[in-house]
């Protein structure tokens, strides 16, 4: 919503889980909100704490707006909640929507969104983490076989 906890959590969960693997150089990883609230601003210092503890780094990441060229500029939209994937969906051109996804459909779990930690505790943050990261492995599962 904001890029700010959820989806650059996500970003450098990804962006982990694809270096660890030696593939930095087959992706290019960005984050965005689809709202401007926090545009600038780094991640939240609790998504950061959280992720940093897990040796994931959310550093050089900043807050943006999703821009209409991001439905050209990328394969892949992925969206936090069903509340995002609809604006995304929204904002989306039709040859482009089918890009727009939710990020939890690449993880072997039966939520459909990750919950926003932003009023919560630091057991939110965490909670994201363990989201995301089992998210992150599967999409990237996913994208491998594809260049197989």
């Amino acid at each position: 919503m904001g890029n700010i906890c959820r989806s650059p959590t996500a970003e450098g969960a990804f962006r982990h889980h694809v270096n660890e693997a030696g593939n930095a150089d087959w992706f290019e990883i960005d984050s965005a909100g689809t709202h401007a609230y926090h545009v600038g601003e780094p991640p939240d210092h609790r998504a950061v704490a959280a992720a940093e503890r897990r040796g994931i780094s959310l550093a050089d990441i900043f807050a943006r707006r999703v821009k209409d060229e991001d439905f050209e500029r990328f394969d892949y939209i992925i969206a936090m909640d069903e509340d995002n994937q609809s604006r995304l969906l929204d904002k989306a051109p039709d040859e482009h929507r089918s890009k727009v996804s939710l990020f939890l459909s690449y993880a072997s779990t039966d939520e459909l969104e990750v919950p926003d930690p932003y009023y919560g505790g630091v057991a939110g943050f965490e909670r994201v983490l363990d989201l995301v990261e089992e998210a992150s492995r599967g999409l990237l599962e996913t994208l491998s076989s594809k260049r197989r």
